[in-house]
């Protein structure tokens, strides 16, 4: 097994295991092909990135990328923590990929329904 592909399906996996997903090639091709919208991958290829024997392209390291809440570079090649310019992003509580996403999708919608959203957890949130 290449090192630096082993190194990628370790990341691959803790990155699926922080997210809240177990990290199983089935789980990545159901949650990887619901979301990419090119050629979708079959079993084999998340098995080969979870395996160590393959690593994406980078269109989808990308998608895999978000689908985790992870940065693709860090991914990819790991973080070194050093010798990186970037703006910092604002710190999160810790949430799974599934939060990430509907929090995604709420900010793209129109201003009036985030307005409802936001009154309906206004009001659940004051109901416990």
């Amino acid at each position: 097994m290449n090192n630096e592909r082993e190194k990628f399906s370790q990341r691959l996996a803790q990155a699926m295991q922080d997210a809240g997903y177990e990290p199983r090639p089935v789980v990545l091709f159901r949650l990887f092909n619901s979301k990419y919208r090119g050629r979708s991958v079959s079993f084999q290829t998340t098995s080969r990135w979870l395996g160590g024997m393959g690593i994406p392209a980078q269109d989808k390291l990308l998608v895999i990328a978000q689908l985790l809440g992870v940065e693709p570079h860090a991914l990819r090649f790991g973080s070194t923590g050093k010798g990186r310019v970037a703006e910092s992003r604002p710190a999160w509580p810790a949430m799974s990929g599934k939060d990430r996403q509907t929090i995604d999708a709420l900010l793209k919608l129109p201003p009036k329904r985030r307005a409802l959203v936001a009154e309906l957890v206004e009001a659940l949130s004051e109901s416990d």
